[in-house]
């Protein structure tokens, strides 16, 4: 460790994006960073890999760059030239059989025109989104699951061949148990005082387009993109996030799980790791919930508690390589999978369109990937390799006439990936950071709060760590050092 950097010692656990963005935003401040993480790697489900020599992204692929926490790290730490917006945003759905253009004019799925999703619905389905207007008001109270909402609302159709496949590839959930307040809020929040779920959806669109030219796209020059990759992949962020807290004095260790908290006087920690322990003033658990959980159960049963009843879903990535010339024609950047279709995948993108920087990796090839898993679909992800890449062509050449062989594929499982946003998540997570603010130089971060996508990983790293800082502001350091 940088023995120039002279702040408090606060021990970072779990190096996945949360873990690295608290680590980061620390050591920058002057704080004295040990980030231990269990794995041998670093980042989480953000993984850069490569097949049949082609540069791929083998976990998530992109950034939400309409909120600013995750473009401004990656800027940050150097790669803001890297920041590459996609080729086509165009994407379809799979639905009877047809790939049907995703209609525009929606929010999450649920549409502000009934219209809008001709081709899409059945004429029924259409019809019975405009009963929207005839119906009494719903009170939607403290929270409500989106998709029994949008259903009482517009009918199931739109669920079911809209809502559930977008928030599948979110959440790797059933939206007919998502939590609207947590997936959705500002639509959640529009629904509370329109009487219609139409005039909401109406209401988040105006606003989006009332709102000042968006920052994230005018601090890249890349224009107004909902979503920006990373040149070589989003999994390369990790590692320049962790070159950067190494380069303002940062400790980071991996092969190194936390296996135990103790209270040392009123403010201080050491924590357990392997054969070592380390002294702090403060900690961050950016662990997943279940060894969050065991972690508190002795200082905060409440939280623990809390903690431990998140359930998570896994889902597996299939990618695969073929030749360019045993390719279909493909529109767009891809297409989604309604899961009342029956089908084995729920999505499929065409990186090789969508992402330049892997068309230029590997300009013989084309390369795109599939994915499966929903919660409550272990069996799904636990497939041998090669039952899941038969079954992915199966899907593909169902949908696509794709009947060339890949040259090269590869599976990655991310087992208990992705946590669920049941019904009342928010307030859970409200008690849980409630109950573990009353233990002095104590915070949590991670996709188990406040959403699962990069930016909001991010943005809880940040909370956490502010919040350290803040307090380390108020009192003296201790004298945190490695035993």
């Amino acid at each position: 460790m940088n023995a120039d950097t002279t702040g408090p010692h606060v021990v970072v656990a779990g190096g996945g994006i949360a873990g690295l963005a608290a680590a980061h935003r620390l050591a920058v401040a002057g704080h004295r960073v040990t980030l231990l993480e269990a794995g041998t790697r670093l980042g989480g489900k953000l993984l850069a890999g490569e097949i049949a020599g082609a540069p791929v992204d083998l976990g998530a692929e992109s950034l939400l760059a309409r909120r600013p926490e995750a473009v401004a790290l990656a800027r940050a730490v150097g790669l803001g030239d890297r920041l590459q917006a996609p080729a086509t945003t165009i994407a379809s759905v799979w639905s009877r059989g047809e790939l049907v253009p995703m209609p525009k004019g929606h929010v999450m799925g649920v549409p502000g025109d009934a219209h809008a999703v001709d081709g899409l619905l059945s004429a029924e389905g259409v019809r019975r989104i405009g009963l929207d207007g005839e119906l009494p008001p719903t009170e939607i109270g403290e929270d409500i699951a989106i998709g029994a909402y949008v259903a009482a609302r517009m009918g199931h159709e739109v669920v079911d061949r809209l809502v559930e496949p977008l928030l599948g590839g979110v959440y790797a959930g059933d939206a007919y148990r998502i939590s609207m307040k947590a997936a959705v809020p500002a639509l959640f929040e529009a629904a509370r005082v329109h009487p219609t779920l139409t005039a909401a959806v109406r209401a988040v669109q105006r606003a989006g387009a009332a709102a000042p030219a968006d920052a994230a796209g005018a601090a890249t020059g890349l224009g107004g993109s909902v979503f920006l990759g990373v040149e070589g992949g989003v999994g390369t962020l990790p590692r320049a996030v962790a070159e950067a807290i190494r380069a303002a004095g940062g400790e980071i260790l991996t092969d190194a799980p936390v296996t135990g908290l103790r209270r040392t006087g009123a403010t201080g920690w050491q924590v357990v790791s392997r054969d070592r322990v380390l002294t702090a003033d403060a900690v961050v658990l950016a662990t997943p919930a279940g060894p969050t959980a065991a972690l508190l159960t002795e200082h905060a049963p409440a939280a623990s508690a809390e903690l431990g009843s998140i359930a998570y879903a896994s889902m597996a990535l299939v990618t695969l390589a073929f030749r360019r010339c045993d390719m279909p024609v493909l529109a767009g950047s891809g297409f989604l999978v309604p899961p009342v279709d029956g089908h084995t995948i729920k999505a499929s993108t065409f990186s090789s369109q969508k992402w330049r920087w892997v068309a230029d990796g590997a300009s013989d090839l084309f390369v795109l990937r599939t994915s499966v898993g929903r919660h409550g679909e272990e069996d799904q992800v636990h497939r041998e390799d090669a039952d899941l890449v038969d079954a992915s062509l199966k899907d593909l050449a169902a949908a696509t006439g794709l009947a060339g062989r890949p040259v090269a594929t590869t599976v990655t499982r991310w087992i208990g990936g992705l946590p669920q946003y049941p019904v009342g998540h928010l307030a859970r997570v409200a008690r849980v950071r409630e109950a573990v603010a009353a233990l002095p130089g104590l915070r949590v971060a991670g996709a188990a709060y406040d959403g699962v996508g990069i930016p909001a990983c991010i943005a809880s790293a940040h909370r956490a760590a502010d919040e350290i800082i803040a307090t380390s502001k108020r009192t003296d350091p201790g004298a945190g050092h490695s035993l």
